[in-house]
């Protein structure tokens, strides 16, 4: 590629070179790769809470959302020395190392890659046998949409208040919601916390059989709310707060709170698209900054 192509920033003292930048990654809107870049580099302040941490598999879409996409857990050799790397569980290969997006040039340089989605464990780089939180990932069968997602959140929020945990919400970005209960501190364990969000996912079918599921099968999924518990093993992740997704339209995975859950139960739309993302974070702060500190006891042995 010629250097015409290519453009030269500093940040946090690194040089990057930027390429492509008016290369449409969001056909039907004409978003483009350098809006991509200035919506991670705007969100970074906020994102950096929530991944900063931790070992971070990209998912890039070097042509587009309609482009094909690909999965890169181990983080390339061809990274900058100063982009960090996190040892993980990786595969049943062994432990890998995964990029560590500890700064604004990393998130950059990760978005230049097109790196449309950025997942992250529930676990932080130095102890990747704990995780930090437990995650409910509502994903509805159709007919059922977010509007059921929204309603079985509140379910479940309301079962957490009975056990005394604060619990909080965000869109996927595609067509669910995702509520998460935050730990952040030992001891609580993979299969402890796989085993109590079974727990309540098997108690929400038993209560409400008629709109949710616990069961993998998606043959039977139709028209019910998967409540995904597995999300929790040790080899997984899920998107992390702040995310662009790859959807026709530039959605990201968003903290609500749960007034917004609940006008979404109501019929309201639940989505948003980057610059929504941002003229919220100016308005609300940042909405899942108490999940990164909250410490709170699950009620073990489940």
């Amino acid at each position: 590629m010629s250097e015409s192509k290519r453009t030269v920033v500093t940040i946090d003292g690194h040089e990057l070179k930027l390429s492509n930048l008016d290369k449409v990654l969001y056909p039907e809107t004409g978003f483009t790769k350098g809006e991509v870049i200035d919506y991670y580099a705007r969100v970074a302040p906020a994102l950096l809470t929530h991944l900063g941490d931790r070992g971070i598999t990209m998912r890039r879409f070097p042509n587009g959302v309609d482009g094909g996409s690909f999965f890169e857990k181990r983080c390339p050799s061809h990274r900058p020395k100063w982009v960090q790397v996190a040892r993980g569980p990786g595969d049943r290969g062994g432990a890998i190392d995964y990029c560590r997006l500890a700064d604004t040039a990393s998130i950059v340089w990760a978005a230049n890659l097109a790196a449309l989605e950025l997942h992250a464990p529930m676990t932080r780089h130095d102890d990747i046998e704990t995780p930090t939180m437990v995650v409910f990932d509502l994903d509805p069968g159709a007919p059922a949409d977010i509007r059921d997602c929204c309603e079985v959140g509140l379910w479940l929020r309301d079962v957490f208040e009975g056990l005394g945990l604060q619990s909080f919400a965000k869109t996927s970005g595609s067509k669910g919601l995702q509520v998460y209960v935050p730990v952040n501190h030992p001891p609580l364990t993979h299969d402890q916390a796989s085993s109590f969000a079974l727990a309540v996912a098997q108690a929400m079918e038993k209560h409400h059989g008629d709109r949710v599921l616990s069961n993998m099968r998606k043959e039977l999924r139709k028209g019910k709310v998967f409540i995904d518990w597995s999300q929790n093993s040790r080899h997984k992740t899920t998107v992390c707060a702040y995310s662009l997704r790859a959807r026709p339209r530039p959605t990201v995975s968003t903290p609500v709170t749960w007034d917004e859950v609940e006008a979404g139960a109501g019929g309201e739309a639940l989505s948003f698209e980057a610059p929504d993302v941002l003229r919220r974070l100016d308005d609300l702060g940042d909405l899942w900054e108490p999940t990164a500190t909250l410490r709170q006891d699950l009620p073990l042995p489940i």
